[in-house]
């Protein structure tokens, strides 16, 4: 069994029992965090919405918020001597998928 959820501005697929990694959310560890965007929805059958399935609820308990590996941001004109450099750190939420159901 299996959902496709709309979080973030992204598509996560997501199962019972998996970890996802999602854009943050303003939700403390250790709390109860419930989407309603299902996307689409799968045991014996599948059911795709239109846009979102009716019903189907997915379920899960923040486990981390945190954030992703520094990246570097350089830029650079030639031959007129400007560089600048910046780091940047997507912060992120770590979800531990309990239910998905109707």
């Amino acid at each position: 069994m299996y959902a496709i959820i709309e979080t973030g501005g992204k598509q996560v697929k997501c199962a019972v029992g998996e970890a996802i990694y999602i854009e943050k959310l303003d939700v403390e560890e250790g709390k109860k965090v419930v989407f309603d965007k299902v996307l689409l929805f799968s045991d014996e059958s599948t059911y795709v919405g239109t846009p979102y399935v009716e019903g189907v609820t997915v379920e899960g308990k923040v486990a981390k918020q945190g954030k992703q590996k520094k990246i570097i941001v350089f830029h650079m004109k030639p031959k007129k001597k400007y560089r600048k450099k910046n780091g940047h750190r997507q912060p992120y939420t770590k979800i531990e998928i309990t239910k998905i159901g109707l």
